[in-house]
């Protein structure tokens, strides 16, 4: 396995634009019987084609219409394939890396405009206010209407300190209203963590990128000898994390499962898009690494564990909560997820192009599929906030709202959970923050109320853990 992901394309299993690349699955072109080209079709194509350098107002370029062409027809299949021109395709993998130039924001096209999926932590975007549903109208002066979102997010990148204002619409606000932001070069961190109490860690992944699970395991040493003790408790935070790299996720889930346990499978019409990924090197691994994992201690694989989640916690974050859930290894706790349940590969195409194609589905190890439905928590919280009175709340955009997603292939009542989720609600008398108010030094607000949720549950297994000992 660790030999196949070594030596073909790329595999994105996070969300939209700028989000993350895995080692995995060869063109599908390669595989499966030639069909003979449509004559006709392809007849009315170049009818198209002639008729515009002939007949259009203004003189277009043969690369344009080809290019242009390619775009559509990608972007009419699903929200997450695409074609990226030289500029976006370097992007993207410089979004692996986790330092990029730009806003900082998650993005999707929607209606012919731009809609926010989740801005980043400590960027630009998430300091200026920036929510996930904002609907993004104009780029400075020029409207997003008729823009391609490759388009778009170019405009968006640029030389750090340079401005640019977006004209925003949002969801129970009365009129458009305009943000001016400075670019900056992004620098993602994608793991913190915080001994929130004695005993009781705290670990954030923000996104999946290529040393998210091997800053995870330095993560955990960190807090083990801050403790100095091993933890009673982990809280694993998923929330707003929009994906990323697929073998790092592997690596997240195995870090706490035995190994052999099955993490994910994916399941597509190429036979190399259909693999059984597990809590072994060979599946989260790539490259020359070295195994991370090999010298973690014996007491992280049954710690007791809550995973957090949210309406922005998508693919990568999904495979992750959707196996530990799974293999009964943690308990889920917050709100629904975004539900993006597919696989794309990159495909390069020459001239330093690719187009980004969907070929895959993912399932958690019970067989579920997570595409549209997202996770279901085990114990459902709701987050506790202020909100600005001109606002009814955010715009919780998920994998179902976005034009052409694709179905779920389970029936209506396969693979279904066992029991219902508990719902906890948060007291209108209890303490509130504002989440618009951000201070990125700050790893965790200690009036997270899903986290002070979640720190209760792990203290009550302990404590009833204690019980049984001595029963």
């Amino acid at each position: 396995m660790r030999n196949k992901i070594q030596k073909v394309g790329l595999v994105i299993s996070g969300v939209l634009i700028g989000v993350a690349l895995a080692f995995n699955i060869p063109a599908i072109a390669e595989h499966g019987v030639a069909e003979p080209l449509p004559l006709s079709e392809l007849r009315e194509f170049t009818e198209v084609f002639g008729k515009i350098k002939t007949d259009y107002v203004e003189p277009v370029s043969d690369k344009k219409l080809i290019d242009d062409a390619i775009n559509g027809m990608l972007s009419g299949l699903d929200p997450h394939s695409a074609y990226m021109d030289a500029d976006a395709f370097k992007e993207l993998e410089d979004g692996t890396q986790g330092e990029f130039g730009g806003l900082g924001i998650e993005v999707s096209m929607e209606d012919g405009f731009i809609k926010v999926v989740s801005p980043i932590e400590d960027t630009p975007a998430q300091k200026a206010g920036i929510k996930s549903g904002d609907l993004i109208v104009k780029l400075d002066d020029t409207p997003v209407k008729g823009m391609t979102i490759n388009d778009a997010v170019k405009r968006m990148r640029g030389a750090p300190n340079t401005p640019i204002t977006l004209t925003i619409v949002r969801k129970g606000v009365n009129k458009p209203f305009a943000v001016t932001l400075m670019r900056a070069i992004i620098k993602v961190k994608s793991v913190k963590y915080k001994l929130v109490e004695p005993n009781f860690g705290y670990v954030r992944i923000t996104q999946f990128q290529e040393r998210s699970g091997e800053n995870l395991a330095q993560a955990i040493t960190a807090l083990t000898k801050e403790n100095k003790a091993p933890l009673k408790g982990i809280v694993l935070d998923l929330r707003n994390d929009p994906g990323g790299l697929l073998t790092s996720a592997v690596g997240v889930a195995a870090t706490f499962l035995k190994p052999g346990s099955l993490v994910v499978y994916t399941e597509g019409r190429a036979e190399d898009a259909k693999m059984r990924l597990t809590a072994d090197p060979d599946s989260y691994l790539h490259g020359d690494q070295a195994d991370y994992l090999k010298n973690m201690p014996i007491w992280v694989k049954t710690v007791p564990m809550v995973v957090l989640i949210n309406g922005g916690s998508a693919s990568a974050s999904e495979i992750v909560a959707g196996a530990l859930q799974d293999q009964k290894r943690a308990v889920i706790m917050g709100t629904q997820s975004f539900g993006k349940g597919s696989v794309q590969t990159i495909l390069p195409l020459g001239n330093g192009t690719g187009i980004k194609l969907t070929t895959a589905r993912y399932f958690t190890p019970s067989g579920r599929s997570i595409q549209v439905k997202g996770i279901t928590p085990d114990i459902v919280v709701e987050e506790a906030k202020v909100v600005d009175s001109k606002d009814d709340g955010l715009l919780n955009i998920r994998e179902g709202d976005l034009e052409n997603h694709l179905p779920n292939p389970n029936k209506p009542d396969a693979k279904a959970p066992v029991t219902p989720p508990v719902i906890v609600q948060p007291s209108k008398s209890g303490k509130t923050h504002k989440d618009d108010k951000v201070n990125p030094d700050e790893v965790v607000s200690k009036d997270d109320f899903q986290l002070n949720q979640a720190l209760g549950l792990l203290k009550g297994i302990n404590i009833f853990k204690g019980e049984a000992k001595t029963n």
